[in-house]
């Protein structure tokens, strides 16, 4: 008999979250599994990964799942998850992302049964979202969950590390599986730029991701404009929305930066085989998915120190790891402009470091495994 799984997150919006859940309901072997997505509704400035590139995703939707908090909503999304508990009995409820984690996570409790109870931490909120009694509030509420949880997964070492160091759960309770990605088709360089008409000799810099303030593309507009102060020949694509689209289109314009606002992209593999360098410029991160993906087109990556990018970026090896401030992002950029034999190196090197850790066969074994140990329960 098939293993029944309730997969529940949030919302689909296109991010690593939803690549990952996606991955999951498509990769599993489904005699072996049973699975059902259990999601919210995107916002109206976001991208749902589920209309725009997982069509073939079938999911359960519950109005109030989303990410915006309200009460009333809440909890009849609440309500709802515990029905739908009592209804599946599943085997193994999996929760995703921080407003799912809570609701599903007691809606479980609440339903009762033998469900082995998992939770991913996909990323955290002890850095960058919220200050002073909201932490506090966020890690009183995570470390009363992870007590009623069995598994706790996080997606990279950093992440672990962190939450253990709030007092979230027991080491003994956490598992890293690191997202595991298909490796792409191999592009070629001028054949991906005659594509996205960009210029066969430029040097282009790639920032992939939603334009929300914890992403901080004011820092990266900031790196573009220190980059011009130093005469630096690049020009950066940034691929993404969200609500700091518009008013980071309209900067770029009044200081004439070198910047391309893409907007949304589906073909982000494409995206990175033209460019010669990716960049990050977060307050926090949990293991961002665009890294990986830069990583198997083999270029190099500057990104700050925050979160688990330190699991996709080996400091002088791969790329380079910086501080959060603009200077030094720059004068990372700067190395690599100027040194193609380096830009080289870094994304080979990159690639193979992808290609052993990051493989989506990986992660749906982990998986896997993980889920058939429920019936041991």
């Amino acid at each position: 008999m098939a293993i029944k799984v309730m997969q529940i997150i949030a919302r689909m919006n296109v991010g690593g979250p939803a690549v990952i859940v996606a991955d999951l309901m498509r990769g599993l072997d489904s005699a072996k599994f049973e699975q059902k997505l259990i999601t919210g509704y995107c916002a109206d400035n976001e991208a749902d990964y589920l209309e725009t590139v997982a069509t073939d995703v079938k999911a359960t939707r519950i109005a109030g799942l989303g990410r915006s908090i309200s009460p009333m909503a809440d909890a009849r999304a609440f309500l709802s998850l515990v029905a739908m508990i009592k209804r599946e009995k599943p085997d193994v409820i999996h929760t995703h992302t921080a407003k799912a984690g809570v609701l599903g996570r007691l809606a479980a409790i609440l339903a009762g049964g033998g469900a082995l109870k998992v939770h991913t931490f996909h990323g955290h909120l002890l850095h960058g979202y919220f200050a002073g009694w909201k932490v506090r509030l966020v890690i009183a509420i995570e470390k009363f969950l992870a007590n009623r949880t069995d598994v706790l997964i996080a997606v990279g070492t950093q992440v672990q590390e962190d939450l253990i160091a709030a007092g979230i759960g027991q080491r003994e309770q956490y598992q890293v599986f690191f997202p595991g990605l298909p490796a792409p088709d191999a592009i070629d360089r001028d054949s991906a730029r005659k594509a996205l008409a960009l210029d066969l000799d430029a040097i282009y810099c790639t920032f992939v991701g939603r334009l929300t303030q914890i992403k901080r593309p004011d820092r990266l507009l900031d790196v573009a404009a220190a980059c011009v102060g130093r005469e630096l020949n690049i020009h950066f694509l940034v691929a993404g929305e969200g609500e700091l689209f518009e008013e980071s289109k309209a900067r770029a314009v009044r200081e004439e930066l070198p910047v391309t606002f893409l907007g949304w992209r589906s073909d982000i593999d494409q995206l990175f085989a033209a460019s010669d360098i990716a960049i990050l410029t977060s307050d926090n991160e949990g293991i961002p998915l665009t890294l990986i993906q830069a990583a198997f087109a083999g270029i190099p990556i500057v990104a700050p120190r925050v979160g688990s990018i330190s699991d996709i970026v080996i400091d002088g090896e791969t790329g380079f790891l910086t501080s959060t401030q603009p200077g030094a992002m720059a004068s990372a950029l700067s190395a690599l402009v100027t040194d193609e034999d380096l830009r080289y190196e870094l994304g080979s090197v990159g690639r193979a470091h992808a290609e052993k850790y990051f493989s989506l066969a990986k992660s749906l074994a982990d998986h896997a495994s993980l889920y058939e140990n429920s019936q041991n329960k």
